[in-house]
């Protein structure tokens, strides 16, 4: 977290305890009702005080895939709470003793927090910005909101060929989570709840990809959208397919209007790690898709 900061801003930043309360995609955003997956994590210390929050996804009913610095434990978080409602937080009136802004209560919990291992002294590009929870108890429909199915991920190496083709303009992805809308010297705009945005792609080959991070924009007059605070985690899927190439990471703009940059989990040292951290039975139960 501190490490990215440094960079300038942190676009995908968890919200830590006494900032401001977050909720959606930056930019030409709509609701996000179609990818049931897509949940808000809340993160709490052994105190059960709220240290911050984050967006991600399950792919199998126990795991829950998310970004590295949400999952890191120099945050202090112990366990954590999900939601998978739209409007998870849409009810907040200022009123709320929870801090975080968020119901109090969850039926869908875990106090098994992985870190594939970010570190704030990592040198960029490569972060190691992947995160993984494993829930208390299998998730079924209904719990918090969840409607069913699943992410799946992208085979190892699918963004390669995006890297030398031509026209990238034209390759395109969607964003989804639970972050701030906008973020300025002047407002902030939070919807509390889950919305997407489409994305464009940069470039996968720069000193600050060069084959770890996938870089897009939010360009909201051409019809995309960009993420900011509390997005962290949230999936990059390719297209609008279900299928996960990166999870938000950081950006280089601090009010939420630049370049969004997105940690590659289609690198084979990032799915061996989630299939020895998750078993060989869970590993069985997560589908992986070639572009």
């Amino acid at each position: 977290m501190r490490r990215l900061m440094a960079l300038v801003a942190l676009l995908a930043a968890v919200l830590v305890l006494g900032a401001v309360p977050a909720g959606a995609i930056t930019g030409n955003y709509t609701d996000d009702t179609i990818h049931p997956y897509v949940g808000l994590i809340a993160f709490y210390d052994k105190d059960d005080v709220f240290t911050h929050r984050c967006s991600g996804s399950l792919i199998t009913a126990s795991v829950f895939l998310t970004a590295g610095h949400c999952t890191d434990a120099t945050t202090g978080a112990t366990h954590a709470r999900i939601w998978f409602q739209q409007d998870a937080g849409v009810g907040f009136d200022g009123t709320n003793p929870a801090p975080s802004g968020y119901p109090v209560s969850s039926d869908v919990t875990t106090h098994q927090l992985y870190n594939f291992g970010f570190a704030d002294d990592l040198p960029l590009p490569n972060l190691h910005d992947v995160g993984l929870v494993i829930l208390d108890k299998p998730i079924a429909v209904g719990d918090e909101g969840y409607a069913g199915g699943f992410a799946s991920l992208a085979s190892v190496g699918a963004l390669e060929r995006l890297a030398t083709q031509r026209g990238q303009q034209g390759v395109t992805f969607t964003a989804s989570g639970y972050g701030l809308s906008l973020s300025n010297p002047v407002k902030t705009v939070s919807f509390r709840k889950r919305l997407m945005a489409t994305e464009q792609l940069i470039n996968l080959r720069s000193h600050l990809t060069d084959g770890f991070n996938i870089q897009t924009t939010a360009n909201p007059g051409n019809g995309k959208g960009g993420t900011c605070g509390g997005d962290s985690g949230g999936p990059l899927l390719y297209d609008s397919t279900n299928t996960i190439v990166a999870v938000n990471s950081f950006g280089l703009n601090q009010w939420c209007r630049g370049n969004d940059f997105m940690y590659r989990i289609d690198q084979a040292a990032v799915q061996a790690w989630i299939r020895a951290t998750i078993g060989e039975a869970q590993w069985a139960l997560v589908r992986v898709t070639n572009l």
